[in-house]
């Protein structure tokens, strides 16, 4: 991804934007809550309509979770609003439990990839429309102080599973805060792991009683906690 060197920790650039549900900066829209940022190749595309589609029906799971949604498509606002309907239509056929005619979160127009190319999604492997290229299926989780805590790069051929990034969400939330990681394939109600950072001291204030998994190198690293 050329045209952008922004890495985790770098706060999320402040950019006006044109939008379905009208313009303006990224910061003010988005206040004190996380933003999970994410854009889409073209509009009337396969892939794309499913991915909106499963959005919409998962919008009230981010929001749960103070996470507002912001997409981005290289077209016009004007051709995201004539999408929308056809979106609503997949819905209803497919059975994705999405209703009514209007998107519950905007999407970004950016016919000129201003802000493609500005967040680095500008996707190489991809052929050009018009003379410029398309984006990747980018996404950006950014939390409440508007610093990035993750970004994924998608082809335009792989849909993205967003179930999983509502997981990813609770794991963010749950250690942004406090000296914890969470391991692999890891679950909301399920243990935790306290961070390597934390002294036993430490680890006693997050779970009094905490397990020390015991390993032949005799290295106490492993310690799973109870954080519910």
């Amino acid at each position: 991804m050329a045209g952008s060197s922004l890495r985790l920790g770098d706060t999320f650039p402040n950019m006006s934007v044109k939008t379905t549900k009208g313009q303006f900066k990224i910061h003010d829209w988005k206040g004190t809550s996380w933003m999970l940022f994410f854009s889409h190749p073209a509009d009337f595309t396969p892939v794309c309509t499913t991915e909106i589609g499963e959005l919409v029906r998962l919008e009230s799971e981010f929001r749960k979770r103070d996470v507002k949604l912001l997409g981005l498509s290289c077209d016009s606002v004007e051709d995201h609003l004539k999408w929308t309907e056809d979106i609503f239509a997949y819905c209803a056929k497919s059975g994705g439990g999405c209703k009514g005619t209007d998107l519950p979160f905007p999407i970004v127009g950016d016919e000129e990839r201003t802000v493609a190319k500005t967040l680095g999604m500008i996707d190489a492997s991809e052929p050009v429309t018009k003379a410029l290229p398309l984006t990747c299926r980018a996404v950006f989780i950014v939390g409440s102080d508007n610093l990035i805590k993750l970004f994924i790069y998608y082809p335009a051929s792989t849909g993205r599973n967003f179930a999983e990034l509502i997981r990813v969400v609770d794991s963010l939330q749950l250690t942004n805060q406090k000296k914890l990681a969470t391991p692999a394939n890891w679950n909301p109600g399920e243990k935790v792991m306290i961070a390597a950072s934390a002294n036993d001291d430490e680890a006693k204030r997050i779970d009094p009683n905490y397990e020390k998994v015991e390993l032949p190198s005799k290295k106490n690293y492993i310690r799973m906690a109870n954080v519910n």
